[in-house]
């Protein structure tokens, strides 16, 4: 897919998505899916987060983007013992390889430390970004920085040592580091320790 129709792909799916959060601990996916439902069809809901405090939040993809709109008066509902704040999302829903999904509990829970960073100027070194989110956002436990010169822009992982720290990040998404404004959306997978690759003989 060339990368015009995958980015107007990605703004129409932004469009159809809200963010929501102050999500109660017990509320599961499927209530909060069952919640915004009413307002349309659901394609997608990913809550993220941390999931034994109160800093969670989710991703709530409709079909459509005028559904999203009118979820929008979902804001201040009470579902469990929190009333919840519903947004416009700024970033859409990934879709995710499988193979990457967290595989343990101990994953799961790095992944509500980690954000998923794109867009990222490619004169921009590893330190620029440790420095970056460290000054804003709290401690970095692991960065990863992927991509190459012949990409116009790179991707990161970063893994932070509080899940807070992971949330204050996502509010980052536009800020400019290097040249270009960054899109900062939560990881749906953990910063996996580097494998060493066999040797070619």
């Amino acid at each position: 897919m060339n990368s015009r129709s995958f980015r107007a792909q990605r703004e129409d799916s932004i469009r159809r998505t809200v963010y929501v959060s102050d999500i109660d601990i017990n509320v599961t996916e499927e209530q909060l899916a069952a919640l915004f439902s009413a307002y349309g069809q659901v394609v997608d809901c990913r809550v993220c987060g941390d999931p034994h405090s109160r800093l969670r939040f989710a991703f709530v993809e409709f079909a459509d983007e005028y559904s999203a709109r009118a979820a929008l008066s979902l804001c201040g509902t009470i579902l469990g013992f929190s009333p919840l704040k519903v947004l416009p999302s700024k970033t859409a829903i990934l879709p995710v390889n499988p193979t990457f999904l967290p595989r343990s509990e101990d994953e799961r829970e790095m992944c509500a430390r980690t954000v998923y960073c794109t867009n990222i100027d490619k004169m921009v070194s590893q330190a620029d970004v440790k420095i970056f989110f460290e000054a804003r956002c709290g401690e970095v436990s692991r960065l990863r920085l992927l991509g190459d010169q012949v990409h116009s822009t790179r991707i990161a992982f970063v893994e932070f040592v509080m899940a807070e720290s992971a949330i204050l990040a996502l509010d980052l998404c536009g800020e400019t580091l290097g040249s270009q404004p960054i899109r900062v959306s939560p990881s749906k997978t953990p910063v996996r320790p580097e494998v060493p690759r066999p040797a070619m003989h």
